[in-house]
């Protein structure tokens, strides 16, 4: 193993249905296909004990949890897979690609739940002292225009079922954090078909010399 290596800590963030599923698969295979040796993972979850709490996290029938509960469940899943999984994989030279992380918590608790930037950041000081991203893919498109193109939410998923308001709340939230924390998140534009959205994407990663 060569210690020299550096390794990246990269995620992609955005509003429900805005494609990031689609998106991974194919940084997936690019990757592969580019011999790079990465991780891919996911919040809430990415080991096993973490991804017991997204069960609880995301459960339709959890509709009494209250949002400061949420945001801990969030952390407390969090710092299990900072220290499992992706500071070790970091370590090692590793690409960890990560599917949301704490600008997901900033988005929906702090922004669409208004628990303030303050509150969210103290529950995770851990995150924020000692992982955050070196680059984060925002994919940019609008909460009604993702629900359109997915054909609705999804029944099973609580936070899917918040309701248009809420997700306008967390679109605005990100638009907020792009903004505010321009070197490291930068926005693609995921209105645009698939392989334009992932053209954008290798674009970023290569201007960035991560790949």
């Amino acid at each position: 193993m060569d210690m020299s290596k550096k390794g990246y800590f990269i995620t992609l963030e955005g509003c429900e249905g805005s494609g990031k599923s689609t998106q991974l698969k194919k940084l997936e295979e690019f990757l592969k296909n580019s011999g790079v040796d990465f991780v891919f993972t996911r919040e809430p979850g990415g080991t096993p004990i973490a991804e017991q709490i997204r069960k609880i996290i995301l459960d339709g029938n959890n509709t009494a949890m209250c949002d400061e509960a949420e945001a801990l469940l969030y952390a407390s899943s969090r710092v299990q897979h900072i220290k499992e999984k992706i500071l070790p994989a970091k370590n090692q030279g590793k690409i960890v690609v990560c599917d949301r992380y704490i600008d997901s918590s900033f988005a929906y608790q702090a922004y669409a739940r208004g628990l303030g930037i303050e509150f969210v950041k103290g529950v995770n000081v851990y995150a924020v002292e000692n992982c955050m991203p070196d680059l984060t893919l925002f994919l940019d498109i609008s909460p009604e225009d993702a629900f359109a193109r997915k054909g609705g939410a999804d029944e099973g998923d609580r936070l899917e079922q918040s309701g248009i308001n809420f997700h306008k709340k967390v679109y605005e939230g990100y638009k907020t954090l792009a903004n505010d924390y321009s070197q490291r998140i930068v926005c693609i534009d995921a209105k645009k078909g698939a392989d334009e959205v992932f053209d954008q994407i290798v674009k970023v990663l290569k201007e960035r010399e991560i790949i």
